[in-house]
C-alpha cells in the first residue's frame, strides 16, 4: 500500500561528531531533535581542503563549535543553504563570520502564495527572514570548488525557495527536506504549495542519482524508489481526502481525525496545514470546492 512507506528510523548519528557518509562528504549532525526535525539537522561538508558547507543547521553555539573543529586546517569556499528554515540557516551568520566565505541560495525566505485574511501559520514561525544570498541560484547553476561541483535544483514545496543539491559527476543528490527516509516533509500553506511539491517530485524522479543525503535522518539509498513511493503516499492522501468528502461536507479536523490514524499529538497542527495543502491542490484541479480561497477554517464538499 501506498501509506505503508518502510521509514527508516534507525539513526545512531552522534551530535557533533563529524562523519563521512560519501566519498569526499562529512556530516555533523546538530543537536536540535525534536518532533519536525528528527534526531537533528544534518550539516554536510563538501570537499578535502577547500570545501562547501550544505547547510550551517540552527543557531546553536554547541554545533558552531563542532563545525569550527571539524574545519580547522581547511578553507571554506561557499556557504549553501537548501532553504530557509532556521534549523537549516540560522548559523549561517555565525559560520560566514569564522569563515568569510560567500552564501549561495534560491534567495530570502518567501511564502509560496500571500496570505489570506486573517491567515496565519504556526510552522512560519520557524523561518528565517534575515538571510539573503551573496549569490543567487536558479536551476541548473553549479556551485564548484576544488574537486566538487554542485548542481542546483530547483524543488520548491515544502518551502518556495528549496534547492536540492546533485554532486556532479557523482551518484549522490544533497536533499534537504525535501525527500528524507525518517519521514514525509512537511508542506504547511503558505509556507509551502502541495502542487509545488508533488510537480519537485516529478523532477527528481526522472535524475539518475541513487544515493541521497537528505536534511533530517540517514541516507536514502535507492532515492528514485523512495520519491514514487512519496508520489504515491500523496496520491493516497488525495484519494482519502475525496473519500471522506463522498460522505458529505467537511472540515479539516474531520479530515485529520478520519485520515491521520495514530497520529502524535505535536504534529496534529502540521497535519491540518499538509490536509490544507492537498485541499489546495484538489481546489485547483476543479476536484472540490470551498467558499472563498481555501483555509485552515474552511468546509469542503466534492465539485
Amino acid at each position: 500500500m501506498a501509506d505503508e512507506i518502510q521509514f527508516e528510523q534507525n539513526f545512531k548519528a552522534i551530535a557533533g561528531i563529524p562523519e563521512t557518509v560519501f566519498p569526499g562528504v562529512q556530516r555533523i549532525l546538530a543537536p536540535n531533535p525534536g518532533p519536525f526535525t528528527f534526531t537533528g539537522t544534518c550539516t554536510y561538508i563538501v570537499g578535502d581542503k577547500h570545501v562547501a558547507i550544505i547547510d550551517p543547521g540552527p543557531d546553536n553555539q554547541a554545533h558552531v563549535q563542532a563545525l569550527a573543529r571539524a574545519l580547522a586546517g581547511r578553507t571554506v569556499e561557499q556557504i549553501v543553504v537548501t532553504h530557509t528554515h532556521r534549523d537549516h540557516s540560522g548559523a549561517v551568520p555565525a559560520i560566514r563570520s569564522h569563515t568569510h566565505a560567500q552564501t549561495y541560495g534560491e534567495g530570502p525566505h518567501r511564502a509560496a502564495r500571500p496570505l489570506h485574511e486573517g491567515e496565519s501559520n504556526p510552522i512560519e514561525a520557524g523561518a528565517d527572514r534575515n538571510f539573503r544570498p551573496d549569490v543567487t541560484l536558479r536551476e541548473g547553476d553549479l556551485v564548484s570548488g576544488e574537486g566538487y561541483a554542485l548542481e542546483a535544483i530547483a524543488t520548491p514545496g515544502h518551502a518556495a525557495n528549496h534547492l536540492a543539491f546533485a554532486l556532479r559527476g557523482k551518484n549522490c543528490l544533497f536533499s534537504g527536506d525535501h525527500v528524507m527516509g525518517w519521514s514525509t516533509s512537511i508542506v504547511a500553506p503558505p509556507d509551502g504549495s502541495m502542487t509545488d511539491y508533488i510537480h519537485s517530485l516529478k523532477k527528481l524522479r526522472g535524475r539518475p542519482e541513487t544515493f541521497y543525503l537528505p536534511g533530517h535522518g540517514g541516507p536514502v539509498q535507492d532515492g528514485p524508489a523512495l520519491v514514487e513511493r512519496y508520489i504515491e503516499h500523496r496520491n493516497a492522501r488525495e484519494q482519502a481526502i475525496l473519500r471522506r468528502l463522498e460522505r458529505g461536507e467537511t472540515n479539516i479536523p474531520g479530515l485529520v481525525q478520519a485520515i491521520y490514524i495514530g497520529l502524535d499529538p505535536r504534529l496534529a497542527g502540521a497535519a491540518g496545514l499538509t490536509t490544507l495543502a492537498h485541499l489546495e491542490n484538489l481546489v485547483s484541479t476543479g476536484l472540490i470546492e470551498t467558499d472563498g480561497p481555501p483555509s485552515i477554517g474552511g468546509l469542503y464538499r466534492l465539485a
